[in-house]
């Protein structure tokens, strides 16, 4: 009886929406909806100055377990989602996303998806075109992207290329960006 109970738990669980599933006090918005959940925090200690601005750099190399959005990616989702929420204006809500490793199969359009084996679309794409249409930074390492044998017109368009994560790093910090630890 134990195991039936804990199997048909199970299989709810795994037929819940993704935002079912989500920590209680976690929703998502007011820029994406449907990825980058947060949680509202009312009572904080550590405010946020009415003139702060946030420019945020991410460092991705782990690829997203299959099926799923990358979590590098929806980390810069919901610092956007966050700091919005926290009503930080659009323009110093920054984030860029500099991608290398076997990552960057993430940012592969759906036709570059599926013509190398890994399914029919690619499950980062959708959010992956909202985030760059909302002013989040891709940036892929050209030296990965040779060695993995990806061209740049297998790349989600607005997915940008650089010589390497090295340099984007140093240019997004000659542009005031700070590396986000997490």
């Amino acid at each position: 009886m134990r195991i039936a109970i804990i199997v048909v738990s199970a299989m709810l669980l795994a037929g819940a929406p993704a935002s079912a599933q989500e920590p209680a006090g976690f929703s998502y918005g007011p820029v994406f909806e449907e990825f980058g959940p947060v949680a509202d925090v009312p009572d904080t200690d550590f405010a946020i100055p009415e003139d702060a601005g946030f420019h945020i750099a991410f460092d991705v190399a782990q690829p997203a377990e299959d099926g799923k959005l990358n979590r590098g990616f929806e980390s810069a989702a919901r610092l956007v989602n966050m700091h919005a929420r926290a009503g930080v204006a659009p323009m110093e809500n920054r984030a860029a996303v500099v991608v290398h490793g076997r990552a960057l199969f993430d940012l592969l359009t759906d036709a570059a998806w599926a013509a190398r084996d890994r399914g029919e679309a690619n499950p980062s794409g959708g959010p992956v075109r909202a985030m760059i249409d909302q002013g989040v930074r891709f940036i892929v390492c050209g030296q990965s992207a040779a060695g993995l044998s990806v061209a740049k017109d297998e790349l989600i368009p607005g997915v940008e290329l650089a010589l390497s994560a090295m340099t984007a790093h140093a240019l997004l910090q000659q542009q005031g960006y700070t590396v986000n630890p997490f």
